[in-house]
């Protein structure tokens, strides 16, 4: 037996399940197939709980320096098996949430693997959504007048390095360790490169992160670049950049070792364990894209500013589309997807006023351009920058280390990108997203009264700091 549907979604993730709420409020009959488990990759192998994991060694790293705040604490140790059980936890309680958020808006969800079939006995169109159900029963056919295609993505490989669950790791593996090893290479010094890099060094674990390019996490801002560099070597973690790691030099026995190559010279490393993280691909395969006119380019679907494929019935969001592979940028890619579909005609999403989160200690965010972007863009660049070392509030959480920093137009006093290092970034950026949204000036933001104490004082003094008037500078 067929269902018929206003739209279905392939994949739900956190930009698919968003888009089937906003496509019930909006009156549309709308089913989701997810062939794990609803939240998808965020939910329960990327973000929630690789910031459940952080957050306690954030707890642990603060209760060894408790001297520091008066508090005597003595033999101060950690649990692993009960992080895990906390992290676990979390994600069990949001999970149990998204299927409420389903039922409350009459989402209907099958659980298998669905495939997009071509022109058939059900539609002259491609579109029918064949669903191989996990159940073993037999498969459901899903008649779409539209559909999204929210696959996400998996972490890349390196050939050589292949994924053994055992020595050699992805981040996905990592969140399942029953136990810490003691020593760890990780190779990629990108975002999630970073994140395990600060996380593991705060757990006591030995970490040399090893990158291929002259620096590490390359999309931010020079100045920000060298900070968390700083910053990762003061909680020991050795930091090596320029170096083409040898896959044939590869040996797996107690330890893992591997050699790579430094400005000519072979270099030997060694670890309990590897983690591979460069990044991550679509999940294009087995959706039966081969049946549409849907155009794949490096495992990323082509769309239009309205996420429509080659076959304008059928959109698609998020990680599978390539981009800015965030969930909240996901999340937006669905709602703007439901709104064309439902004649809304939603505005452009403006990818350069969405904030980019980093989570390490210290933790990073920022908003448009690099101050090396803007220049190489033609802009008349002025800045200002502002250090948390001159923030009351920031002494006060022991957390000093970083900087905000903004960068204008000198022209015409815009905004083109916002940059912060340091003590609870990634929740202060969201003043500045709004900011540039607004297309506000840097004398506004200072214009702004910011409570005192608090940490968000250095966002108005850097913006005062752009035109030379910051007060504690």
């Amino acid at each position: 037996m067929a269902n018929e549907y206003d739209l279905v979604i392939l994949g739900g993730g956190t930009g698919g399940y968003v888009a089937a709420i906003r496509a019930s409020q909006l009156g549309l009959k709308t089913a989701i197939v997810e062939k794990g488990k609803l939240g998808g990759t965020c939910l329960h192998n990327g973000c929630i709980p690789s910031k459940a994991l952080l957050r306690s060694a954030e707890v642990y790293s603060t209760a060894k320096r408790s001297e520091d705040f008066g508090v005597l604490a003595k033999d101060v140790s950690f649990d692993f098996g009960k992080i895990q059980e906390r992290k676990n936890s979390i994600v069990g309680q949001l999970h149990k949430g998204v299927q409420y958020l389903m039922k409350k808006g009459k989402i209907d969800v099958f659980e298998g693997e669905g495939r997009i079939l071509g022109p058939s006995i059900f539609s002259p169109i491609p579109g029918t959504i064949s669903v191989e159900m996990n159940n073993g029963e037999e498969n459901e056919m899903l008649i779409p007048k539209n559909v999204i295609v929210s696959t996400g993505s998996r972490p890349n490989t390196l050939p050589g390095l292949e994924i053994d669950g055992k020595f050699i790791i992805s981040s996905e593996e990592a969140l399942k360790l029953q136990e810490l090893p003691k020593s760890i290479l990780i190779v990629g010094g990108g975002v999630i490169g970073v994140e395990w890099a600060s996380m593991l060094a705060d757990f006591d674990v030995d970490v040399t992160l090893i990158e291929y390019s002259d620096t590490i996490i390359p999309a931010e801002d020079k100045e920000i670049r060298l900070e968390l560099k700083k910053q990762l070597e003061k909680k020991g973690v050795k930091v090596v950049t320029g170096a083409k790691v040898l896959p044939d030099t590869l040996e797996k026995n107690e330890h893992v070792t591997v050699q790579a190559e430094i400005k000519g010279e072979k270099v030997f490393f060694a670890g309990e364990k590897l983690l591979v993280s460069v990044g991550r691909t679509g999940n294009v395969e087995g959706l039966g894209l081969e049946n549409t006119e849907i155009v794949v380019s490096n495992n990323s679907i082509q769309v239009n500013e309205n996420f429509q494929t080659k076959e304008s019935h059928i959109y698609a969001i998020g990680d599978v589309i390539g981009g800015l592979q965030l969930a909240h940028v996901a999340s937006h890619e669905g709602i703007k997807a439901v709104e064309h579909i439902a004649g809304l005609q939603p505005e452009r999403l403006e990818y350069e006023k969405i904030a980019k989160c980093i989570y390490t200690s210290p933790e990073i965010a920022s908003i448009g351009y690099t101050e090396e972007e803007a220049i190489e863009k033609g802009f008349t660049v002025k800045k200002g920058k502002f250090s948390f070392q001159a923030v009351g509030k920031a002494l006060v959480y022991g957390e000093q280390e970083g900087f905000v920093k903004i960068i204008a137009d000198s022209q015409t006093d815009d905004i083109l990108g916002v940059h912060i290092i340091g003590p609870h970034a990634t929740d202060m950026i969201s003043e500045a997203a709004l900011a540039a949204t607004l297309d506000a000036a840097p004398w506004e933001i200072g214009a702004t009264i910011h409570p005192h104490p608090t940490l968000s004082e250095a966002i108005g003094e850097a913006a005062l700091a752009v035109d030379g008037k910051e007060i504690h500078g």
